[in-house]
């Protein structure tokens, strides 16, 4: 997946590009990602001023682990896409807007900015529901399946000590 600078400014002003990527990098070592399914990038570049604009969308179908109840659950991940490309000038420009990718050539790769928007737009704490209730600390059971009765209650460690003094009379 990638453009050409002259190919944009010289042509059309517009590409429209669609790939199917079965990346397997991004999701090494990663214990909540249990499977996942390819990257389908829906993305148009589009020339102006002596920059191009990538932008659309990435969509993943994955099977994550919840952070709360560890059960496994299917996800459709839809992640916006939006990059800017500038070729590198051969004077610096200290006013260059920092989110503008200098790229030396003509032709850009993106594949490796599609992997970086999947990697940092994957949920950090993937959950099966918001309001999963997790498992319970005491037995472990999971309290979004069946209510386990067991007492937990939140003491204060430094008033710990109190509870007993209450107990003994």
């Amino acid at each position: 997946m990638h453009f050409r600078f002259k190919e944009l400014a010289l042509k059309t002003n517009r590409k429209q590009l669609s790939e199917v990527l079965d990346l397997k990098e991004p999701f090494e070592g990663r214990q909540d990602i249990l499977s996942h399914g390819p990257i389908r990038a829906d993305l148009h570049a589009e020339y102006e001023d002596g920059q191009v604009r990538v932008n659309g969308t990435l969509t993943l179908d994955a099977e994550l682990s919840c952070s709360r109840c560890l059960s496994h659950t299917n996800q459709t991940i839809v992640l916006p896409f939006e990059e800017v490309f500038m070729q590198k000038p051969e004077e610096e420009d200290p006013d260059l807007d920092e989110d503008i990718h200098l790229v030396v050539g003509d032709k850009v790769e993106l594949e490796p900015y599609v992997v970086e928007n999947v990697v940092v737009g994957l949920p950090y704490i993937p959950l099966c529901d918001e309001a999963c209730k997790g498992l319970c600390p005491v037995c472990g059971g999971n309290r979004n399946q069946h209510d386990c009765g067991c007492k937990v209650e939140k003491i204060d460690p430094r008033l710990a000590g109190l509870a007993d003094f209450f107990n003994k009379e």
